[in-house]
């Protein structure tokens, strides 16, 4: 393999390994994003059941 061969196959795995890393950047970013905005959902208190018996419990029988 000649030396400009040689070249373009290292940048082209420059440029996968930049993408791959911009990439997963991105997900990284979402992924905290959401942590923070399900434990805020957690911290907020919700408001109860209209009746005090609804949704206290759940039948799970098939």
């Amino acid at each position: 393999m000649d030396i400009a061969a040689m070249s373009v196959v290292s940048a082209n795995q420059q440029v996968r390994s930049d993408a791959s890393l911009a990439v997963m950047k991105n997900a990284k970013g979402l992924m905290e994003q959401q942590g923070q905005q399900l434990i805020e959902m957690m911290q907020t208190p919700q408001a109860s059941a209209p009746h005090p018996s609804l949704g206290s419990s759940i039948d799970v029988k098939a």
